[in-house]
């Protein structure tokens, strides 16, 4: 899972990261005028202090049964749920792995890991753009084409959203989240190899770009829907750590709900905030409402240093290699 990739590049054309840095013919180079990448960027920053504003004022609202929240939990808790964390970022980075290797650009583990986990800590900076920007420049240091990077990295969002609604589906119920069903029919065609390709070949052309020499293939797509799968359990075991009031599925389906709800508002940097009020209104019928902020938080905090250790300690192993 981003990852907790819960931004989607495509939303802001201001930023092309396949045409960027083209020297005189690129569209930057000609002076296209940026008054709707100005107006996009004034939204984001806009939608991003509300949410934080109103999460600071529930936080505030509620600070005694925060902090008793905050105090349930034991460190030996966060520790599994860092642990679980980290093996929920190794499933994303293999999903993303199996889809590069798919197009045509097979790298071992160790850089692999590097471009992937350094590249995701863009998705903290405002504008969605920068963690695919750093993973193709990386990838080009390592052979791989930037159309490709692109590729992979745009795919996992809709990889990511199909397996988080089923898990949703499949663990937190039918009849209370039934209407999920009403995005299957959209996701299965955006999940086809056949769609996908002819999508991505569409976007080359536009851009006046060579094709991908290699499609996507039907066998790279269900090994990509594995890994993704099994990186929403580890995040559920992450969640359960921190809130087993309610049982491993119920975990399982309540983050994966949430991270779904703040991959879709794309204005703001990694969902912050709205992710937490996802999840705050999920565990309701199991934990008091200062207790839900608490493990929301912790849910919060824990994810961003899982997110640092996993490219630090990546880093780390392919400057090793590298020597």
């Amino acid at each position: 899972m981003s990852t907790d990739p819960a931004a989607d590049p495509a939303a802001d054309p201001a930023a092309d990261p396949i045409a960027a840095d083209d020297g005189p013919g690129s569209p930057a180079a000609e002076g296209v005028p940026r008054r709707r990448s100005v107006g996009r960027r004034l939204v984001r920053y806009g939608f991003l202090a509300v949410a934080l504003g109103f999460g600071g004022w529930a936080v505030a609202r509620e600070w005694d049964a925060v902090v008793a929240g905050f105090a349930r939990l034991s460190w030996a808790a966060l520790a599994g749920s860092l642990v679980a964390v980290v093996a929920a970022l190794l499933g994303a980075m293999l999903t993303w792995r199996t889809l590069l290797a798919d197009l045509g650009s097979p790298l071992p583990p160790r850089p692999a890991a590097k471009v992937f986990f350094v590249g995701q800590l863009g998705k903290y900076i405002p504008g969605a753009v920068w963690p695919v920007l750093a993973q193709m420049e990386m990838g080009r240091d390592l052979g791989v084409p930037r159309p490709r990077s692109a590729a992979a990295f745009f795919l996992m969002m809709p990889i990511q959203l199909a397996t988080g609604l089923l898990v949703t589906l499949v663990t937190l119920g039918w009849n209370q989240y039934g209407w999920l069903l009403l995005f299957v029919p959209l996701l299965l065609v955006l999940l086809e190899p056949k769609v996908i390709n002819a999508v991505i070949g569409y976007a080359l052309r536009r851009l006046r770009r060579e094709p991908l020499e290699r499609p996507l293939t039907r066998r790279g797509m269900l090994t990509a829907l594995g890994w993704a799968l099994a990186g929403w359990l580890a995040y559920g075991v992450h969640l359960y750590f921190v809130a087993p009031q309610g049982g491993l599925l119920f975990a399982v389906g309540a983050f994966a709900l949430s991270w779904c709800l703040g991959i879709l508002t794309f204005v703001i940097p990694a969902g912050a905030g709205v992710r937490e009020l996802a999840m705050v209104a999920v565990l309701a019928p199991h934990l008091d409402s200062g207790a839900a902020i608490a493990v929301a938080l912790s849910s919060r905090i824990v994810i961003i240093m899982g997110d640092l250790i996993c490219a630090g300690l990546a880093g780390i192993a392919a400057r090793r290699d590298s020597v």
